[in-house]
């Protein structure tokens, strides 16, 4: 498969890096993700590094992304292919324990059926994201095998992280494992997955949680500074999301005087702020709804929540393997699926269709003015195009796009640790 950079440094050095930390598995001898405060987590070159094999590259998401699934299956539902991937079954639902619920920032249905899979399945455990004790505005990859561990662990992270750096802890583990990350991760897991007998005989199950893009660390510390944080060191949480849905944006800190301080966001605040400081590979992601997971999960949008509501999961099977354990996950009470149609999925993320539909000219602007795109198979934009965006929003996707290949300099290679 010919492929549009020649390494993963070129990757990195022009933007089209998700963060995911592939690399570093794939590669341990070469690559260890660290962060570029003005971007994200990023692959770093190691000291006297191993020449680089080509395989990180084959699985780097970054670089390429590629469906695979049989298209001719005739339980997948037809009508959302197009725009959604494989999906078999999509519910409404939330996860049946009133804590994991209210932790979580949807329904708490990852959680769910991640406790599911390791208390019923015999799985070891979970590979997943959490804040680092040490930073609280910084993640870290955690590998959990207790509901204790899930339940401290829950809620979104709005800052960038690499839940994908450690699938050694996957490969070693005496068990199969579940895997948790932005869609973006997962694709990545799975690509890596086809060169790595070892890596997919131990990987259990893949959950996707639907992503809007990774703002990055200076845009996290531009958030603190609004309510008065100049120094994150002082921080002792920062939740982004959950206890309740959509749940507040929450800081706790000590101040200058020894004061314990708190302050809150909403969700539409906190994140309309923070949207602002996205990666470029954000900007043109094919696949914001986990579309290479056995099982998605999202938010139900389709309807306004209502103040004090306990939170709901949209719940897309992607696989035969999600959907079974699915079931089996609902059948033995750790999940409670309340609705199941089809036309939840586009009704609660409508605006993904013309994102979809937008990534059409993005690719056509940014071939015309030298930047490098991404390999992107089995992911239709033309008819997207067509038929979800007005003659208004064509013409300002090609002109903000433009814009942005100029200002993020799209068309060098920069180093991002510089």
């Amino acid at each position: 498969m010919k492929l549009p950079v020649l390494d993963i440094q070129e990757v990195t050095q022009r933007q089209l890096c998700t963060g995911c930390g592939v690399c570093a598995s794939v590669e341990p001898g070469r690559f260890a993700m660290d962060d570029a405060p003005s971007f994200g987590r990023r692959p770093r070159v190691l000291d006297d590094a191993n020449p680089e094999s080509g395989e990180a590259l084959r699985a780097c998401p970054g670089a390429s992304l590629t469906h695979t699934f049989d298209e001719s299956d005739q339980e997948l539902i037809a009508d959302l292919r197009s725009a959604w991937g494989p999906v078999y079954e999509v519910w409404e639902g939330h996860a049946t324990a009133d804590d994991i619920r209210y932790a979580g920032s949807s329904g708490g249905a990852a959680t769910a059926l991640a406790l599911f899979a390791i208390e019923q399945e015999g799985m070891g455990g979970v590979l997943h994201t959490a804040a680092r004790e040490d930073a609280r505005h910084l993640n870290q990859t955690v590998y959990s095998t207790t509901r204790e561990e899930l339940h401290d662990r829950t809620g979104s992270r709005y800052a960038p992280a690499s839940p994908a750096d450690r699938l050694d802890l996957i490969t070693s583990a005496g068990k199969p494992s579940v895997f948790i990350g932005k869609p973006c991760d997962v694709a990545g897991v799975q690509q890596a997955r086809r060169q790595n007998a070892a890596l997919d005989a131990k990987l259990g199950l893949t959950i996707a949680f639907f992503c809007a893009g990774v703002p990055s660390t200076e845009g996290n510390l531009a958030l603190l500074r609004k309510i008065g944080v100049d120094d994150p060191a002082a921080l002792a949480s920062l939740r982004y999301r959950g206890n309740g849905w959509p749940g507040l944006w929450t800081a706790e800190w000590t101040d200058a005087d020894g004061d314990p301080r708190t302050a809150e966001m909403t969700y539409a605040e906190s994140w309309g702020f923070l949207q602002q400081y996205r990666q470029w590979r954000c900007y043109i992601c094919p696949d914001h709804s986990g579309e290479f997971a056995d099982i998605a999960v999202g938010d139900p949008w389709y309807r306004p929540v209502e103040p004090g509501e306990p939170g709901k999961s949209l719940i897309i099977a992607r696989t035969k393997r999600g959907r079974d354990l699915l079931r089996r996950a609902a059948e033995a009470g750790y999940v409670t699926l309340e609705t199941k149609d089809p036309s939840l999925l586009p009704r609660s993320q409508a605006n993904l269709l013309s994102t979809r539909g937008r990534l059409f000219g993005q690719q056509i602007v940014m071939r015309a003015m030298g930047a490098k795109v991404p390999a992107f198979r089995g992911f239709p934009t033309l008819p997207h195009w067509i038929r979800h965006l007005s003659l208004s929003m064509k013409v300002r996707s090609l002109t903000s796009t433009i814009t942005r290949v100029r200002r993020r300099r799209l068309t060098k290679r920069i180093d991002q640790f510089g």
